[in-house]
């Protein structure tokens, strides 16, 4: 029942809004729907922590200690992002940038683009993770272009072209994952179940799962944003409404990592070597060295944290990379502690371009004067991202260095200047952000700021004290992944 309401709900949501989206109420409707959504999966979290992992619909829908995770995750932070699209969006339609037509259009997708990345975690079949994958993509191209501007329509044509050949690439190698699997387990809709493919992953053909990983990492992994498949991901943040930019950072590739890391499970298990592993601690070291470099030159607040996400997607790529209990529990903790931060960013974000009319760096100034609230929120989202104690983000970046420094020391000094860089680049900017000196005048609809502070709440007791019933629900992920 829990798995119906999980899906049912935004994928009505979306049919309703997409006929109502441009009513007067249609936002308190979109925020309404996601709550449902969040009831529904921390009902499906709590039966799965208690009764083991499940399988359901003829073993087309499979959950377990890993994807459940996400899917509370996703709920939660889908659930903020509508709470703060409200006064949001009714200020761009107050400054004349949306009409009626386009806030139906934000609100049925934005329900889509929930229910494509929920079917993504929840389906047993690798081929519908595929599906899920590619409809994920058309919403967020309509969303990301949805002001009509040259410069969002370039973004989102950008996005549409590189992630379409992302995932192209995607496909053939699913279709190699199935072409191993017919040999063993035979034709039909059962040789992509990951279930069974988990089963006897040890008389896969070693070189054709090596094959299909690379194609899934590429493919894949140019959705999580990994460099240097990564070009899409500034233009989208930087020229989509600020709530996309929310889920995109937050959600949308951990959704992508996940597909890529439940691959690499199986290819791990039919070489027994560390292939795939190897693979993804360079693509994400070389994430995390070119997001923090690019980092220094951005002059667009919201590109600034764009570049900040493919840095940290680089960090938990890297870790995933690396295996084992403890790089996994921290690449784990750093997935959840990142999507909370990065989202709360955004809202301080939005709500700050939107007071100032600009997202330029340089014309934004003197937040914590003309609103401290939206002021001390991007100052404290800045130095959690950044990595400073005693918030979640030093906690998990902490255990990933450490277990860095004793199993590949080589990589150390590459984490270490990278993150030395971006704290500089970050934090010389949002200083002057918040504290210079500013004309800017109040909103006309006050800013939503409390799914702000909670993001950061939890951000913070994350980085003092992990409840010990989370603690073991990351411990039997992290051993899920192996």
């Amino acid at each position: 029942m829990e798995l119906i309401i999980l899906l049912g709900v935004p994928l009505a949501a979306g049919l309703l809004l997409a006929l109502y989206g441009h009513k007067e109420r249609a936002a308190e409707l979109n925020a309404v729907m996601s709550f449902l959504t969040f009831v529904a999966a921390a009902f499906l979290t709590a039966r799965v922590i208690r009764d083991g992992p499940m399988m359901v619909w003829e073993e087309n829908f499979f959950i377990d200690s890993f994807n459940v995770f996400l899917v509370a995750l996703t709920a939660f932070v889908g659930f903020t992002t509508s709470l703060f699209s409200r006064p949001y969006m009714r200020n761009e339609h107050h400054a004349g940038k949306l009409n009626p037509a386009r806030l139906r259009l934000y609100h049925s997708m934005f329900q889509l683009f929930m229910f494509t990345m929920l079917l993504a975690l929840l389906t047993n079949n690798m081929g519908i993770l595929w599906v899920a994958m590619e409809a994920a993509t058309l919403t967020t191209v309509l969303l990301v272009s949805l002001y009509r501007t040259p410069a969002s329509l370039e973004a989102a044509w950008k996005y549409f072209i590189l992630c379409g050949v992302g995932i192209a690439q995607a496909l053939f190698g699913t279709i190699l994952l199935y072409f191993a699997a017919e040999r063993v387990i035979g034709g039909g809709g059962t040789s992509l179940l990951w279930t069974h493919l988990n089963d006897v992953k040890g008389q896969l053909e070693p070189t054709v799962l090596s094959l299909a990983f690379v194609f899934l990492l590429v493919g894949y992994g140019t959705k999580v944003g990994l460099a240097p498949l990564h070009n899409w991901l500034p233009d989208a943040h930087a020229e989509g409404p600020t709530p996309v930019s929310a889920v995109l950072s937050g959600l949308l590739l951990n959704v992508a990592l996940y597909a890529v890391v439940r691959a690499k499970v199986l290819v791990d298990g039919a070489l027994q070597t560390h292939f795939a592993g190897n693979l993804m601690m360079g693509f994400g070291l070389f994430s995390v060295v070119v997001g923090a470099f690019f980092l220094s030159r951005q002059k667009d607040v919201k590109r600034l944290f764009g570049y900040s996400s493919i840095e940290h997607m680089g960090i938990v790529t890297f870790a995933f990379g690396m295996g084992g209990p403890i790089a996994n529990f921290a690449a784990l903790l750093h997935m959840t502690v990142h999507s909370l931060t990065k989202s709360a960013i955004f809202f301080t974000v939005g709500h700050a371009a939107q007071k100032t009319g600009t997202q330029l760096i340089a014309n934004i100034r003197g937040l914590a004067d003309t609103n401290p609230a939206i002021g001390w929120g991007l100052m404290l989202g800045s130095l959690a991202i950044l990595g400073m104690p005693p918030f979640g983000v030093f906690a998990s970046e902490f255990l990933i260095l450490t277990t860095a420094m004793h199993e590949h020391p080589w990589a150390t000094p590459f984490l270490l200047v990278s993150l030395g860089v971006a704290f500089a680049a970050v934090f010389s900017r949002v200083q002057e952000m918040v504290f210079g000196e500013t004309t800017a005048k109040r909103l006309p609809h006050s800013p939503a700021l409390i799914p702000v502070f909670i993001h950061l709440g939890l951000v913070l007791m994350l980085g003092l004290y992990i409840p010990p019933y989370l603690a073991d629900w990351y411990r039997q992920a992290a051993a899920l992944i192996g």
